[in-house]
């Protein structure tokens, strides 16, 4: 017999990758194929039929504003995600806080819960001008206005995680004297994360969306002035260029989300391909 060991093939993880990419290049390619076919029927559409620029823009036209000046789509894309992403953050760490409280203790939940459903239902556009009074015009009130519209589904979600514990789990450690802290970190939180990735999912765009509104009625940068400016002129071009780049921008934030999720919860179903 050779003294050599028998050829292995590549090592497991790296398979994983590969074929992780191979499904990905498959799931984005009907897509892409669809969403090409669209642009040019849309641009056929717009020149055959001779629509003004103002009313509809050809997708080519709309790519001259983005190649013109992308420096200025650049910074008000960054100025609105700074201001989704603080709101985001704002939002999670009060929701988790208070989503602590409201699992451990029912007398807690009956008295907040209905608190955060008023915040909930509360009109931004009303309470937008007390934000510019206390805050100024700057970023933090548009990352208030973003954790104002994302702060109840994370709440709900993160409650019901710390609730969905395994009862045999959660008796074993009862039964070994864990004290409630240690409960809280080797149970319910990891428990939780599943339904906080999902809470997570929802409030990416509604963060987005609470930024680029708040830009709409401070009118202080970001692609909300950029479409106000826009829409003023009658530039369709400029308007469809930023909606496409607020496009983009949700979805890398939940791409950088899906990321972030498998690589946290590797060891939950819902990250698994099946």
């Amino acid at each position: 017999m050779s003294g050599k060991a028998p050829f292995a093939g590549p090592p497991a993880g790296r398979g994983r990758r590969l074929a992780g990419a191979t499904v990905l290049a498959r799931a984005a390619g009907a897509p892409l194929l669809a969403l090409a076919v669209l642009i040019a029927v849309w641009e056929a559409w717009v020149r055959l039929r001779e629509v003004r620029e103002y009313l509809l823009p050809a997708p080519s036209a709309v790519g001259r504003a983005l190649v013109d000046d992308p420096g200025r789509y650049a910074s008000a894309a960054a100025e609105t995600a700074a201001a989704a992403a603080g709101g985001l953050v704002i939002a999670t760490a009060g929701a988790m806080v208070l989503a602590v409280a409201m699992a451990h203790s029912r007398a807690v939940e009956r008295a907040l819960y209905p608190l955060a459903l008023l915040l909930k239902l509360t009109p931004i556009v009303a309470v937008y001008p007390l934000f510019t009074i206390w805050f100024g015009f700057g970023l933090w009130p548009k990352m208030l206005v973003a954790a104002l519209i994302t702060f109840f589904p994370t709440l709900v979600n993160a409650v019901v995680g710390l609730r969905s514990v395994d009862p045999a789990a959660l008796d074993l450690l009862r039964s070994l004297d864990a004290s409630p802290r240690q409960v809280l970190v080797r149970l319910r939180l990891p428990s939780a994360l599943p339904y906080l990735f999902a809470a997570l999912r929802i409030s990416v765009p509604l963060a987005l969306i609470g930024a680029v509104v708040a830009e709409f009625l401070s009118g202080d940068g970001g692609m909300g002035q950029l479409i106000l400016i826009a829409n003023g002129d009658l530039d369709t071009p400029t308007l469809f260029a930023a909606v496409f780049v607020l496009v983009a921008l949700g979805v890398l934030l939940t791409a950088v989300l899906a990321y972030s999720e498998r690589r946290v919860l590797f060891w939950h179903a819902s990250t698994g391909d099946v």
